[in-house]
């Protein structure tokens, strides 16, 4: 199990405003802020950290999948991240075969991070 992932970004308040209205469909919501160089999302525990990169250079991760609540969850979080500034990486639909009922969506962030909204089917 992860306890928190954290992504580098260029502009912080740009980001901060992105995730906060990217992530309010999917229940999460800013818990936390440490020296207005970082911000932690979640629920009830930040498991999802953004911080302004040190350098010019921001590290790129692949992909940051977050669990919706439901399958209108994903397409939420889908709406509200193209609305808030991401470019979309796929609308909500099923991808992997490995996960019959599977739905998810996915946009890129202000940086070129992915970020992924997923509902396994109610499991």
């Amino acid at each position: 199990m992860i306890d928190h992932v954290k992504l580098r970004v260029a502009d912080l308040a740009r980001s901060r405003a992105f995730f906060a209205a990217a992530l309010a469909p999917l229940g999460y919501r800013q818990l936390i802020a440490r020296d207005e160089r970082e911000a932690g999302f979640g629920r009830d525990f930040p498991h999802l950290w953004i911080a302004e990169a040190e350098t010019a250079t921001v590290a790129r991760v692949a992909q940051v999948a977050l669990r919706a609540p439901d399958r209108a969850g994903v397409a939420a979080f889908h709406r509200a991240a193209l609305a808030a500034g991401g470019r979309d990486d796929g609308g909500p639909g099923r991808r992997s075969p490995c996960h019959p009922g599977s739905v998810s969506a996915g946009v890129l962030d202000p940086d070129g991070h992915t970020i992924t909204a997923v509902w396994h089917g109610g499991r």
